[in-house]
């Protein structure tokens, strides 16, 4: 076109040319979408093949088949496990839109470096460099407000909870069904008597806290064989660890398991169990609430939420995939049952706060960020002081924990009525002797569980002077779950 035909030419022609011209040189820039992201667990053998986290309703996808029948099956399960972030449809929910003190790291996929975790689980075993074993457990156990009485009970704990051991590896609430104990312990399990996977989570966790793994400790054998029952059930399951008789409360104990053994054991063969069983607990979470209860996507309750929490962290802490989204929107879960501005924690509202479900509220508000000096924090913690122990072992467990991470005479306090408690109702007679029951028969969960339930938790409680180092320590602060 001429310089004089442009000129000649009506302003709508002009603007009309210019449009054109703009939009086409638009039509020419491309923008290339980001690269996907892939988060990988590979384990030690295999093809590579990818598992996407996908929506909870589709089918994650085949993985391969393994022989439930051999209890001492091999572990290796050759999947890629791969983590994407959930689509979110409002604003509001977005991290970067709407950011908020999550304290949860998506460290990634490589392995932890061994000191890293150890320092950071704090257990005194692990073929990765642990804290020196039974010798350095009972020196921790001694500074911390334990000693050789504790070590001694705990020590007749496992043997007990080995003696109880099923044929397939697994453990069992039913105190019937094992047959080397054929019912001579009283206190099976009542509902919840038929959940494996539950049983065989608490049966191991103590010989975790301990130090012990399939890889390092007296007891590899059996281990091997319980942690295998777990990872076989996870893979079969794609990622959901529990059967009929189960629910969510026995896939947090299979996370926490399953991630511990992984974190401390340094077995690659763990690594894809691990995930998927935490990226089934991520999937189930309550969209809305932010929670989880006993079924996938239903809105939460205060003690389910206690345990996923749980998981998350301890997979956190051994460098698995944990999706900051599911922590944020746990978080709101948190804020949708607190009253006293957090200092107390009711059940599935605000409305009914008790000792039990505030001690389980502060503790998961301690892993997610909150500072020692926090004034909720404060007050709930000396609200839990004033109370002390119980004969609610679900209770004393997370409250022993708080007080353990405050330390100081909160702490010593605390641990001085804990600790003669348990010393003087551990079973001592016959097939019972090294557990706990009597006395502990009516707390949280106890009935419907039984005597493995009661022990398990005792144990552990027991275990606190050295299951984990307190998280408000000078050395544990850059340690902290930061965004």
């Amino acid at each position: 076109m001429s310089t004089a035909a442009v000129r000649q030419a009506p302003a709508w022609a002009i603007s009309m040319l210019v449009h054109v011209v703009v939009l086409l040189s638009m039509a020419l820039i491309v923008s290339s979408p980001p690269p996907k992201q892939v988060a990988s667990i590979i384990t030690s053998s295999g093809p590579e093949v990818e598992d996407e986290f996908t929506e909870f309703e589709e089918d994650l996808p085949d993985q391969p088949q393994v022989d439930t029948a051999d209890p001492t099956a091999d572990l290796t399960v050759t999947t890629e496990v791969e983590v994407t972030p959930v689509e979110v449809v409002s604003d509001a929910n977005d991290l970067d839109a709407a950011p908020l003190a999550v304290e949860f790291t998506d460290f990634g996929t490589e392995t932890a470096p061994a000191s890293d975790m150890m320092a950071t689980m704090g257990a005194v075993g692990g073929t990765a460099g642990g804290l020196g074993g039974r010798a350095q457990a009972g020196k921790l156990a001694a500074a911390s407000g334990g000693g050789g009485d504790t070590e001694q009970a705990v020590d007749r704990s496992l043997k007990w909870i080995l003696q109880h051991q099923m044929p397939d590896g697994g453990w069992s609430f039913d105190m019937k069904e094992c047959p080397s104990c054929g019912g001579k312990c009283s206190g099976s399990g009542g509902s919840r008597a038929k959940d494996r996977t539950g049983a065989t989570a608490l049966a191991l966790l103590p010989f975790l806290g301990r130090g012990y793994t399939h890889r390092e400790g007296p007891y590899k054998a059996q281990i091997e064989r319980g942690i295998t029952f777990l990872a076989q059930r996870a893979v079969a399951g794609k990622g959901r660890a529990y059967d009929g008789n189960g629910n969510l409360y026995s896939q947090g104990l299979a996370g926490i398991a399953l991630s511990e053994c992984y974190a401390m054991s340094q077995d690659n063969r763990l690594a894809a169990p691990a995930q998927l069983a935490l990226n089934f607990i991520m999937q189930s979470q309550d969209p809305v609430g932010g929670g989880w209860r006993y079924d996938p996507r239903q809105p939460g309750d205060t003690s389910a939420v206690g345990w996923q929490i749980m998981a998350l962290k301890s997979g956190n802490m051994a460098f698995l995939q944990v999706n900051p989204l599911t922590v944020k929107k746990a978080v709101d879960f948190l804020n949708s049952v607190e009253s006293e501005n957090g200092a107390r924690y009711g059940y599935t509202d605000a409305s009914t706060p008790t000792a039990g479900r505030t001690a389980v509220g502060l503790l998961c508000r301690m892993y997610l960020g909150w500072k020692k000096d926090n004034p909720a924090l404060q007050n709930g913690v000396n609200f839990l002081a004033k109370r002390g122990p119980t004969d609610d072992l679900y209770y004393d467990y997370y409250a022993t924990q708080i007080m353990h991470h405050m330390e100081g005479e909160v702490w010593i306090s605390w641990n001085k009525r804990m600790k003669e408690m348990l010393l003087k109702s551990q079973a001592t007679k016959d097939h019972e002797a090294g557990s706990w029951h009597e006395g502990f028969d009516r707390g949280h969960a106890a009935e419907s569980a039984g005597r493995l339930y009661c022990t398990s938790l005792a144990t552990m409680i027991l275990e606190v002077y050295y299951r984990h180092l307190p998280i408000y320590r000078t050395q544990m602060v850059d340690e902290e779950f930061q965004e």
